[in-house]
């Protein structure tokens, strides 16, 4: 089951993720079934035709009801998944082997949809429950890493539910400096996030952060170049491995840093560069970095992550993304490419290391 769309803000992203992996998966060994999570909840059959999903001419695809529903099996021994159609009892769809759950942000990401799969004893592809959490909490995430010896930088968090004061940001300034970045402590994809020159302008920037997460984390700017690293599981017990790195490059200057629009919707003003133009020793060092993020998160299956890389070779965590963005164009295939392992092998590994571990406590 290829599984996309969902609640969160990221909802067009996950549908173009699905679609470049329904282009990539190989039919003749797979029986592939497509299901869509609309922005409601529902769990639809979906067109499994990859232009389908497509982001085109700015377009952004979505999944709408089709009313004919999806339920998950039932019990530990039930891997019959039905669909219930208008009017209609629940008729067999057919077994499903394992999930390849392509949702990116809240609801989908965090964690909430691998405890459903756990509770329905299905196997799936990626981290489970606390290593998906923690990767979409921001906050989380930094103490974990900075917990397990990994440099993060510096950063101040603004709790849900709390009003912020004057003094509160007067001392969000003075703790991080400026420039500052403001982000949804939940949200990917760049949403929501503000770079902050301007000490006036930060509370504009936390409220639309909330707009998408009532928890907001602020950070300062960090000097160096933005690098970024996939992580594969290892089969059968063995280490994780680390792809060669990738480096991007805004290059349009309408963009302050690497937001949504230049990620999506403007390709011609970045230049995504794979792999990174870096000496052997840092090459290594971003590897080795990133695998302890890997393990130290307890992440399954795939990762991405995302460091700054200093003048002199310090390596900082930004961040780990536990579901990246899986486009033919999208970082994470793409530094997979280069370092040997190409789309459609990407896809069918990662099926396999969700099919080989167990379901339940690992």
């Amino acid at each position: 089951m290829v599984l996309f769309g969902g609640r969160s803000g990221e909802h067009a992203i996950s549908c173009a993720t699905a679609g470049g992996v329904l282009r990539a998966i190989d039919r003749d060994r797979y029986d592939v079934v497509a299901v869509g999570i609309t922005r409601a909840g529902q769990w639809v059959l979906a067109d499994d035709d990859p232009d389908r999903w497509v982001i085109r001419d700015g377009r952004l695809p979505e999944v709408e009801d089709t009313a004919t529903h999806v339920l998950l099996p039932q019990g530990t021994a039930d891997r019959e998944v039905r669909v219930v159609r208008d009017g209609e009892l629940a008729a067999p769809l057919g077994a499903v082997d394992v999930v390849f759950p392509l949702l990116h942000g809240p609801f989908g990401e965090d964690g909430t949809l691998q405890g459903l799969l756990e509770l329905a004893d299905v196997r799936y592809v990626g981290s489970g429950v606390l290593a998906s959490a923690v990767g979409m909490d921001k906050h989380m995430m930094k103490l974990v890493l900075a917990g397990s010896g990994l440099t993060v930088g510096p950063f101040r968090v603004l709790p849900a539910g709390r009003e912020v004061d004057a003094a509160t940001y007067g001392a969000v300034v003075a703790d991080l400096g400026l420039p500052l970045f403001v982000k949804p402590a939940r949200a990917g994809s760049s949403l929501g996030i503000s770079r902050v020159d301007d000490a006036a302008d930060l509370p504009a920037a936390v409220a639309a952060a909330r707009e998408h997460d009532p928890k907001v984390i602020v950070e300062a700017a960090l000097v160096g170049r933005e690098i970024e690293c996939g992580v594969l599981g290892g089969r059968a017990g063995a280490s994780p491995r680390a792809s060669l790195p990738g480096e991007i490059l805004v290059t349009d200057t309408r963009h302050a840093f690497y937001d949504f629009e230049a990620k999506y919707l403007d390709e011609a003003g970045v230049t995504l560069a794979c792999p990174a133009d870096l000496p052997a020793d840092v090459v290594a060092r971003v590897q080795d970095v990133a695998v302890r993020a890997f393990e130290a998160v307890g992440c399954e299956g795939l990762a991405r992550v995302d460091v700054f890389v200093a003048d002199d070779g310090n390596v900082v965590v930004n961040e780990i993304n536990t579901m990246p963005g899986f486009t033919p164009y999208s970082m994470y295939p793409r530094m997979w490419d280069v370092t040997g392992v190409d789309y459609a092998t990407l896809v069918d590994e990662l099926v396999g290391l969700a099919l080989e571990r167990p379901t339940g406590l690992r």
